[in-house]
Parts: C-alpha cells; structure tokens; sequence
C-alpha cells in the first residue's frame, strides 16, 4: 500500500474538530475530488463515497469506520467486499494542544490500482500528497470560520 500524510494546527478545540470529522459527509468540503460521502441507512459507521473520476465518470465504494476513540481519532477503510481496484483507508488523528488549539494529521492509505476501473481511481491519486496537503489547509480554513 502506499501512503500519504499531512499535519496542521488549527484554531478550534479537539471535540469540534473530532465532531467536523465523525460523520465522514463533510469530506467533499475539503476534498476537492469527492463529490459526496453519505451515510448507509441503518448503520452510522458505513459511508457511501462517491468522487469525480475521469471524462466526467464517477467511482463509488463503500467504507466502514474502523476505529472511533472520540475525540481522538477516526479510522476508515474500504468494506471488505469493496471492488478490489478501489481498496484504500484513512485516519485523522486530533492532538489536543491546550487554549483551544487542535493538531489534525490526516493520513491516506491506498492500494496501487489495476484495471479500468482502477484506471479511473489512479487519476483521483494523482499526487495524493498535494491533495491531502490541501485538504488539511481547507479544513484549517473551514473549521476556524465557523
């Protein structure tokens, strides 16, 4: 797998960054390419992603929350039955650094795809480092203007 991360400071405290982050849905205010993450009715750990692909395709895939330590950290990856050319993970991490300051590391894991559809999905992680750097400015932009 291959993997990218960013770290940030944003003024705002830990429990309102970790409650930005909880539901998933918010992820295309910051990430340019998703177009929408929404919640699978009837279990509040399941998303529905879908992001822009290329020629005006859309790739969709669902995930599962992995690990909610509130207001710590959230986890998610890929469901298990995902199509094996969409298979990736995520963790925001919230470091509490006193006076209403929060560190958030967003980090992005993500298998090298193959295929069409993976061909699709290898246009979305075209330097994957630059977007996760700009979601976190977002985020940073977003949260500290509410």
């Amino acid at each position: 797998m291959a993997a990218v991360a960013h770290y940030v400071e944003v003024d705002a405290p830990v429990q309102a960054c970790y409650d930005w982050w909880r539901p998933l849905t918010r992820l295309p205010q910051v990430f340019s390419d998703v177009k929408s993450v929404e919640a699978v009715d009837g279990d509040a750990t399941r998303t529905r992603w879908k992001v822009d692909g290329p020629l005006g395709s859309t790739v969709e895939w669902e995930a599962r929350i992995v690990e909610d330590a509130a207001p710590h950290k959230i986890a998610w990856a890929t469901v298990e039955n995902a199509d094996p050319d969409v298979k990736n993970s995520g963790v925001v991490r919230f470091d509490d650094k006193g006076d209403g300051r929060t560190g958030v590391e967003i980090s992005l894991e993500y298998e090298p795809p193959a295929g069409k559809l993976g061909e699709a999905v290898a246009s979305l992680l075209a330097d994957p480092q630059k977007k996760v750097e700009r979601a976190a400015a977002e985020f940073k932009t977003v949260i500290e203007t509410r």
